[in-house]
């Protein structure tokens, strides 16, 4: 058995500001480094990392001592037209409006298409974890985009929303994977000085139960002001 943390990584520039932030290539800003300050983080023998400055500084501050491994599969979505701006700059956007009531289901206009940007995302998983079982490693982290996780999740859990799987910066998931598929899977809050895993929020099966907590949201239906991007 392996376990995985799939850990979303600190706060951005873009991401205080609500921005829609995928291929735009930020580094964390100070309130993102002051964020993951005093937290204890799973044990790990190696880091799974995406390509961008957020996630690569990100793993650095919390795993500074193990090995990091650069998967480029994990690198966040191209927005499109929705890149770098925010549901104000968009507020008036036919387009936007129409991806507002779509549930965020539609692809974004000029951006990567999403069954596309989810299938790199998944084919990437599974490359790190044949890198991991051929490696013989029992413990692992992946430091990647909050859209990363919930298109990895989306695919392992089969469930109704994408959005259940939402993490907030510095925050994520702990699953573990045996004999090629996953047996449980956890949301985890980062508090100081240790991490917690809330309770009922274990998956056993095809059903999941998220422990829910201020600035999570899980419904198909809202407004770009309800949900401001996925500020990643």
């Amino acid at each position: 058995m392996i376990n995985v943390a799939l850990i979303r990584h600190s706060m951005t520039e873009g991401n205080k500001l609500k921005r829609y932030i995928g291929i735009t290539d930020e580094p964390l800003c100070m309130e993102g480094i002051k964020l993951l300050e005093g937290r204890q983080y799973p044990k790990v023998e190696a880091v799974y990392v995406s390509p961008l400055q957020r996630c690569r500084e990100t793993a650095m501050i919390i795993y500074p001592d193990r090995p990091h491994i650069i998967i480029e599969g994990f690198r966040e979505i191209d927005f499109g037209e929705f890149e770098n701006k925010n549901y104000k700059e968009l507020d008036g956007n036919p387009k936007y409006q129409e991806w507002i009531d779509s549930g965020g289901k539609l692809d974004f206009p000029g951006g990567e298409p999403q069954a596309d940007f989810a299938e790199r995302c998944i084919k990437s998983f599974h490359k790190m974890m044949d890198n991991a079982c051929s490696e013989g490693y029992k413990d692992i982290a992946a430091v990647v985009h909050g859209g990363t996780i919930m298109s990895i999740l989306n695919d392992l859990l089969k469930p109704d929303d994408y959005y259940t799987y939402m993490a907030k910066n510095g925050e994520g998931f702990l699953l573990k994977w045996e004999d090629g598929g996953q047996t449980d899977v956890s949301q985890i809050f980062f508090d100081s000085p240790s991490f917690r895993v809330p309770a009922g929020s274990a998956h056993r099966g095809s059903q999941m139960d998220v422990a829910s907590h201020k600035g999570h949201r899980s419904s198909h239906r809202f407004s770009g002001e309800d949900h401001p991007g996925r500020e990643d």
